[in-house]
């Protein structure tokens, strides 16, 4: 019995629209491997994750040597040298004045950590998020996600909750100028402030570049726009930089492209290329608010996603990837703007480093979102060797979010795949 029965027989997998029915053997780099030895380009890095690339040999030795002398101790009973590291290290590479670390074990559990910091050192009991939103699958991460289709049969998720309009000048209700976008919907915080909460708001949180919502690229000015509202409400900010961090966009994090120090940073996926791991970092005043038994994480803190993260972070130093993502995803994004520019259903492509979406629309003219053509293109670049995602709030939007060490020649022919592959089936 291969992968695939045993998954129809064994694991749950109701939750998920199909697995791709390839059975993932081994892979490397931009490339992975299936059980029958084809070889794929890998523009998705396991949902934006190894950014790195699959199986960075620095990462994977320190690992390998970790796992030599300490798998596991719990770092918030005992001192672990690893955890210790890291923080520091993570002290220097934040933006501001974030310092201290809480260690988590995956993106959800960061930004619950991040939404019991905010109450626990304001005082207050509110949050604000935004409309297309995604903070994780967790109740208390569900209930700050503004979209309905990643909640449904959930609920009822926890009160005190107040979404305000995305920055999303392709489809907002106040036009299409990204200045206008911006000033509007830094205002509609305010705004939502002032009139769908009781005052008591501990924080407002966002995603830099929002990921599941469809690689929303907010215009330069919205987030220091919205700092200011926070600042005189004596909100804090917290900045989900758990898809859009670790040299995605091409800065280590995301919200360093808009010049605001945010109060909590939560980062996971490509924080230790592949091992499983997040952290919470924020203010020593914020994080020193939690007291005794109000938080832990079995899990977080182990040593051996510790040691990986730190050999991650140096690749991403030594080898420059911020910036080799900023320039491979200008031109891919240049590239694609140029050669899509006379199809109907392509309504946008927008990105930022190399966190690319397409959105794929019924006509450009009515902007009707387009989900099957969408999953039909996912398909046929798979037939054609390239794995991509597919996201937004309607399930129309093409994600291209490869491992930033991906070769040029790789991404170039990764382009000319998914291109090719609207082009046919728009025709169709």
């Amino acid at each position: 019995m291969d992968a695939r029965a045993k998954y129809a027989r064994y694991v749950t997998t109701s939750f998920t629209s199909g697995l791709e029915p390839i059975i993932f053997d081994h892979a490397q780099g931009a490339h992975v491997f299936d059980s029958d030895g084809r070889r794929y380009i890998d523009c998705f890095s396991g949902i934006s994750v190894v950014n790195a690339g699959h199986v960075h040999p620095k990462v994977r030795d320190a690992a390998k040597a970790q796992i030599d002398r300490l798998i596991h101790a719990s770092s918030y009973s005992y001192y672990v040298q690893p955890v210790a590291d890291l923080a520091e290290r993570l002290a220097d590479a934040t933006p501001g004045r974030l310092q201290k670390t809480f260690f988590g074990s995956s993106g959800a559990e960061g930004i619950e950590a991040a939404l019991r910091m905010a109450k626990a050192f304001t005082g207050r009991h509110e949050f604000i998020a935004l409309e297309r939103s995604f903070h994780g699958r967790s109740v208390a991460t569900l209930s700050i996600t503004g979209n309905m289709s990643r909640k449904t049969r959930g609920g009822p998720y926890l009160s005190g909750v107040a979404f305000a309009p995305a920055p999303y000048p392709y489809r907002s209700r106040f036009g299409t100028d990204p200045e206008r976008v911006s000033e509007q919907a830094a205002a509609a915080v305010e705004d939502v402030i002032r009139f769908q909460t009781s005052g008591d708001v501990a924080a407002f949180i966002a995603e830099p570049v929002m990921g599941e919502g469809g690689i929303i690229v907010p215009p330069k000015s919205y987030l220091p726009r919205v700092k200011e509202v926070l600042d005189r409400y004596g909100v804090l900010l917290i900045a989900d930089e758990v898809q859009c961090g670790f040299g995605r966009t091409g800065r280590l994090f995301a919200i360093e492209h808009f010049g605001v120090e945010p109060d909590i940073l939560v980062a996971a996926k490509g924080i230790a290329d592949g091992f499983p791991l997040c952290a919470t970092v924020a203010r020593p005043e914020i994080a020193d608010a939690l007291r005794p038994g109000e938080h832990l994480s079995t899990f977080g803190g182990n040593p051996v996603s510790c040691a990986a993260a730190i050999a991650n972070l140096e690749v991403m130093h030594e080898e420059d990837l911020p910036g080799r993502a900023q320039r491979l995803g200008d031109a891919a994004l240049r590239a694609l703007q140029a050669e899509t520019a006379d199809l109907d259903g392509v309504g946008e492509v927008r990105g930022l480093g190399l966190m690319i979406g397409i959105e794929l629309v019924a006509s450009r003219a009515g902007k009707q979102p387009n989900p099957q053509l969408a999953q039909a293109t996912r398909a046929r670049c798979r037939e054609q060797g390239v794995l991509i995602g597919v996201g937004g709030t309607d399930g129309n939007v093409l994600r291209l979010q490869p491992p930033l060490v991906i070769a040029e020649g790789d991404l170039a022919q990764s382009l000319e795949v998914v291109v090719s592959g609207i082009r046919a089936l728009a025709a169709g």
